[in-house]
């Protein structure tokens, strides 16, 4: 670092009003301090600029007036039985009442607040005086979104007052045992009625499959909203918007409308799933854009069919219930295609401007069809969550929440400045992406944000947790902090920003509560020590991946892991357990120029954890030295299932012997990401139809159902 990028006293002061750490610890225990340089992009994508020293001092003015600019605080988010003091700023000596309206689904009615006897010097503030009164929130406030009013000669205001759970509780199924289920991509897997792609008739079948088999749950890949128009962004963690689905999953047959079809528009159904079909066959990539091509063109011929009244009505409440996030999302959807998948024009840019006002007339059509297609989906998912229910699993489908969006996509053009701009997501370097990682999404912008209540926040999980029974946070830390990149700079040159996990942590449970999921967080990586006490404390489970949980150089003790958590052998960003015991992840990196070590370091440093982890099952007695591998997969997962952990996951590939990685990391187009079908160790396709008779997987059930 040289002299010039050290930042200066103020610089730092404004970082951290914004809630930017200046320093941070790295993967290998060092001290990391963040260049000025860095700093000034960060808060240029937070919206201050501090270019200059000026600038600086001016910003750090700004920041202190702020509050005293808004008769109320953006949003109020308290933990139930938690009271406390609301400030209100008025025109100092001006008289000023409060009151919350109660949530209608808390039953609804006011509560009148009591002013406190707070004195607070009054302050000049853009030539005005500002006075503060404060005013008691009781500590009886049901669970639910509730509504803050002031009122006075200078104040008519209302803000946002959010009462949280302290704590969310584990089912009944879960409290005096664990379950186990499988962990699966599902775009990779494939029935041999499916149209090249895994869908929701195939998750399905699945889950039952899953649940006759002994299964308390399901965990898929995102199923977040891609791309209407090809090329489709493949990676399922990198959607237009997590709120909505991909309709790339719909099962066009399962459609009701489809009964009704004439001969003649049942057989363009037909001829447009003949050739992706032929691909469920191909052991090559997945081709999601021939899938989507097909399914689009047959998805259209079905809109065509009247429906009855009864679909109709449903429809209809579908729409009211989705409210204005669903008509902004096809209306997106129907832009893009209306561009043929390009950049928009800087005069659609703008969801409220003349421009997209006419097209949204002249598209209606267009956007009509993208509506109806989110209601189809919501449908085969509700249907497949049902079949997860009949077969017997406790919980059923566990959905997984990105960590992001895409750049360009609905969400980014549809939330204004609740996304920042001028700045990516990502993770500093680790011992497995030595290069840190980009992820290029646009973060939450903090302020933002509370200034929108986290509505937009809310809005998502609630359509995410609506057919769920659980929920995994992928990167869970993201709602503590996350690694800011600024445009122009390297994945490792970025900083932190911290978020108010109160509120971030407290709206997830509250809906999560609402819906009756479990809640998951993913919280491998590089975490401060007492985020994992704090999220266990909340009773939001953990993560624990068999390869990373490590004591003194060897394999944790299976005691000695957490038991509010989902532990599992590996995760999608490894190979399957095959190919990792084999040094695949080595391998790979090194023919994809990803490591920043010698290759025979790298070896030698896998050979030896491979080792370590063989040897701690000899210890146990769970396999002997000459073990074949799909014994020592076996014995790997009886590792995790004498922990105490509460769910355990069994990826669908480590079922199967699998070998090939879904994802690697720090990648793009150099290997096939998010899009290699389910096969066997040789490379043969199964299919869902084989799953119940595959030796591997008959194999291992019957170490999980022991265990």
């Amino acid at each position: 670092m040289t002299v010039s990028e050290h930042p200066s006293d103020a610089l730092v002061r404004l970082a951290h009003e914004h809630a930017i750490s200046t320093e941070h610890w790295s993967n290998a225990g060092d001290l990391v301090h963040v260049s000025a340089s860095t700093l000034v992009g960060v808060l240029a994508a937070l919206g201050v600029d501090a270019s200059t020293p000026g600038h600086v001092d001016a910003a750090l003015a700004h920041r202190a007036d702020a509050p005293w600019r808004r008769t109320l605080p953006p949003v109020v988010v308290l933990t139930v039985g938690q009271g406390s003091q609301l400030p209100v700023h008025v025109d100092h000596g001006d008289p000023v009442i409060c009151w919350v309206d109660l949530d209608a689904e808390a039953g609804g009615g006011r509560v009148d607040l009591v002013q406190a006897d707070v004195l607070v010097e009054p302050r000049q503030v853009d030539g005005r005086t500002v006075g503060q009164a404060a005013f008691d929130i009781p500590d009886d406030l049901p669970l639910g979104w509730h509504e803050i009013h002031a009122q006075g000669p200078s104040a008519q205001a209302r803000t946002t007052l959010v009462v949280v759970p302290a704590r969310l509780e584990l089912p009944e199924s879960l409290v005096d045992s664990r379950v186990w289920g499988f962990m699966a991509q599902l775009y990779s897997i494939r029935s041999r009625l499916s149209w090249g792609v895994g869908d929701f008739a195939d998750l399905a079948e699945l889950v039952d499959l899953s649940g006759r088999c002994g299964a308390g749950f399901t965990l898929i890949n995102p199923v977040h909203a891609a791309e209407p128009v090809g090329p489709m962004t493949p990676s399922p963690y990198l959607p237009v918007t997590r709120r909505f689905v991909n309709p790339l999953y719909i099962r066009v047959e399962d459609v009701r409308e489809t009964a009704y079809l004439s001969s003649a528009d049942l057989a363009l159904v037909e001829w447009a799933a003949e050739p992706v079909r032929a691909l469920n066959t191909d052991a090559g990539p997945i081709d999601r854009d021939a899938a989507w091509t097909a399914k689009r063109s047959a998805l259209e011929v079905v809109f065509g069919v009247p429906r009855s009244p009864a679909r109709q009505a449903a429809f209809d409440r579908y729409v009211a219930e989705e409210g204005p996030g669903l008509a902004t999302f096809a209306l997106w959807c129907a832009l893009d295609e209306h561009y043929g998948g390009s950049p928009f024009p800087e005069e659609a840019r703008d969801p409220a401007g003349p421009v997209v006002a006419g097209l949204r007339e002249t598209l209606a059509e267009r956007i009509a069809f993208y509506t109806w297609l989110q209601w189809v989906a919501d449908e085969q998912l509700a249907t497949a969550q049902r079949a997860a229910l009949d077969a017997g699993q406790a919980l059923g489908i566990m959905h997984d929440l990105a960590v992001g969006v895409h750049l360009d996509g609905a969400d980014a053009w549809s939330m204004g400045q609740v996304l920042a701009q001028g700045a990516t997501v990502g993770a500093p370097p680790d011992m497995y992406n030595q290069q840190g990682q980009d992820w290029t999404q646009p973060p939450w912008h903090p302020d933002e944000l509370a200034r929108a209540g986290y509505r937009p926040f809310r809005d998502m999980l609630r359509t995410v947790l609506r057919h769920a029974g659980a929920i995994r946070i992928d990167h869970v830390l993201g709602l503590f902090r996350l690694w800011w990149i600024p445009t122009g700079n390297g994945a490792a040159d970025g900083a932190y920003v911290r978020y108010d996990h109160e509120a971030l942590v407290g709206i997830l449970m509250l809906e999560a509560a609402r819906a009756g999921a479990v809640v998951i967080g993913e919280d491998l990586g590089t975490v401060e020590p007492w985020v994992r006490d704090y999220l266990s404390e909340r009773g939001i489970l953990g993560t624990g991946v068999l390869w990373f949980e490590n004591e003194d150089g060897r394999p944790r003790p299976p005691e000695h892991w957490r038991r509010l958590q989902l532990a599992t052998v590996t995760t999608h960003d490894l190979p399957p357990t095959a190919g990792y015991l084999a040094g695949e992840h080595v391998a790979l990196r090194e023919r994809l120029g990803l490591l920043a070590e010698p290759v025979e370091v790298v070896r030698a440093r896998a050979q030896a954890e491979r080792d370590a982890m063989v040897a701690a099952l000899i210890e146990r007695g769970l396999i002997d030295q000459d073990a074949s591998e799909r014994t020592i997969v076996e014995a790997m997962h009886r590792y995790v299932l004498d922990t105490p952990a509460v769910l355990v996951g069994v990826a669908l590939v480590d079922a199967v012997g699998e070998r090939r990685a879904q994802n690697q990391p720090g990648t793009d187009t150099e290997y096939p990401n998010w899009k290699v079908p389910l096969a066997d160790p040789a490379g043969n396709l199964v299919a869902i139809e084989d799953l119940a008779h595959n030796p591997r997987l008959v194999s291992l059930v019957r170490v999980l159902n022991e265990g």
